[in-house]
């Protein structure tokens, strides 16, 4: 497995792949609280961590909109389809837990539980996936004001969140999925 910290706006992100796939990026905790000592943070340089802190940069410092990596997330056949919703929706725009429940046949609450354990935030956009009354959760570190502050990178607005009814049916199936 090969991994890289990638230094974000958001603070340190640790990115793991493996099998050429992206598998994981996290808040890295032994990077935040200086765990690791003096050891060097992990850096191994492959071409597919060097394209991932590549778009990454791209997203937050040039308007991105779509990530495309080859991911390989590890979860259940109902969070992979979780996800695979969450990477349909379209940049600057949201969904509530319940939109995409309905999607899927389910309740929200399953669907809140699955953009929780999502492994590759940002690049899987669970902080689309919002509740109907606010913004709900996050588990990223620093919770619903990273979810707030990823939104409003891509331009959402609360005064007027889109909803999957007012989405143009040409932007919905713009993602690369799962594999």
């Amino acid at each position: 497995m090969a991994e890289t910290i990638y230094l974000s706006p958001l603070g340190p992100l640790h990115l793991r792949e493996a099998h050429d796939r992206i598998t994981h990026l996290d808040w890295g905790p032994a990077v935040q609280t200086g765990l690791l000592g003096d050891a060097e943070p992990p850096n191994d340089d492959t071409p597919l961590l060097n394209r991932a802190v590549h778009q990454l940069n791209a997203y937050f410092f040039c308007g991105l909109r779509y990530f495309d990596l080859p991911l390989a997330p590890a979860g259940t056949a109902f969070q992979r389809a979780v996800w695979q919703q969450m990477q349909a929706i379209p940049y600057g725009e949201t969904r509530t837990y319940g939109e995409i429940a309905r999607w899927l046949r389910n309740a929200p609450r399953p669907v809140g539980t699955a953009c929780g354990r999502n492994p590759i935030p940002i690049i899987i956009p669970c902080h689309r996936v919002v509740a109907s009354d606010g913004l709900g959760g996050y588990s990223g570190d620093g919770g619903a004001d990273t979810k707030h502050w990823l939104l409003q990178l891509e331009g959402w607005s609360a005064d007027r969140p889109r909803t999957l009814f007012d989405a143009p049916a040409d932007e919905i199936e713009r993602s690369p999925g799962l594999q």
